[in-house]
């Protein structure tokens, strides 16, 4: 009983942890996006959590093998190189607090990752829970004469990508959350800096303050993808795909907290919006009851 409660508060705690990282990733990318273009940035987070993680990549080199090769591949690609174009590509026009609120929608598609690429089954409630979310998703994507932004929809597609690799990373079997995270950079991370060695920085090293802002990228690297991602994924495998991905019920809050700390609007709909996103949210993650 003892050491079942000792587990749960540890899992309780990486997830309040990842929460304040995570929901204080989107206000670093705003102010990234300050000097360098959403390529950069992206090339910038990738390459440099490649270099933080490479000893411990380096050290486990070995442990990559035919059947966890593909899995690495697609937890680097899709889980943290694809989002991390997408996210300050959106951020261009979306502001930190909004793109906060929309990564709400990770355990949602988690879910439903898992039920149409995995095979996972899912409860009517669950279900329900997607459609509640979704629908908040909407309200927050929500413009004038009932059009979309677009841009916002990057974000949505981040969240997806998320889910893809959240389940995915419960099919690799003996390797830790840290060391999952660690080859899957080293897989990526020679194509970011690829990207840099081709990007033009010019522009960028004219603007104000570019130094600092280079200095919030590199924070954003550190935690927000290499200590971040290594703790999520050893979330996933000590608890489930959905559970850990519930980190974004706090992560909007943080978020918010930042966004208008720097001056950004928050509506009384953006609210309503994103506490339908929480309750799609509860109604995915919550156990169901046994008689």
């Amino acid at each position: 009983m003892l050491i079942m409660h000792r587990d749960k508060l540890i899992n309780w705690s990486i997830l309040i942890l990842l929460s304040l990282i995570w929901g204080s990733s989107f206000i670093l990318m705003k102010k990234g996006l300050r000097s360098f273009d959403s390529i950069q940035i992206a090339s910038l987070r990738i390459f440099i959590s490649y270099l933080f993680l490479m000893p411990l990549a380096i050290a486990n080199i070995r442990k990559i093998n035919r059947d966890n090769l593909s899995s690495l591949i697609i937890i680097g690609l899709i889980g943290n190189a694809l989002p991390a174009f997408l996210y300050p590509f959106a951020q261009r026009r979306i502001d930190s607090s909004v793109a906060g609120m929309l990564n709400a929608l990770t355990p949602l598609f988690t879910l439903l990752a898992g039920l149409v690429l995995y095979g996972r089954k899912v409860r009517w409630s669950q279900v329900t829970g997607i459609v509640i979310g979704l629908t908040g998703a909407a309200g927050l994507l929500y413009r004038d004469s009932f059009s979309f932004d677009s841009l916002g929809l990057c974000i949505v597609l981040a969240t997806f990508f998320y889910g893809i690799s959240s389940n995915q990373v419960t099919l690799i079997k003996n390797i830790n959350g840290a060391v999952i995270t660690s080859l899957a950079f080293f897989l990526i991370g020679p194509l970011a800096g690829l990207s840099l060695l081709i990007s033009d920085f010019g522009p960028a090293l004219q603007t104000e303050n570019w130094l600092q802002n280079l200095g919030f990228i590199s924070i954003l690297s550190i935690f927000g993808s290499g200590i971040a991602v290594g703790l999520f994924n050893i979330l996933i495998l000590r608890t489930s795909p959905v559970f850990a991905s519930s980190v974004t019920y706090l992560a909007p809050i943080v978020s918010t907290l930042w966004g208008f700390a720097d001056g950004e609007n928050i509506t009384l709909f953006m609210i309503i919006s994103v506490i339908c996103i929480l309750a799609g949210v509860y109604l995915t993650i919550k156990q169901k009851k046994h008689v």
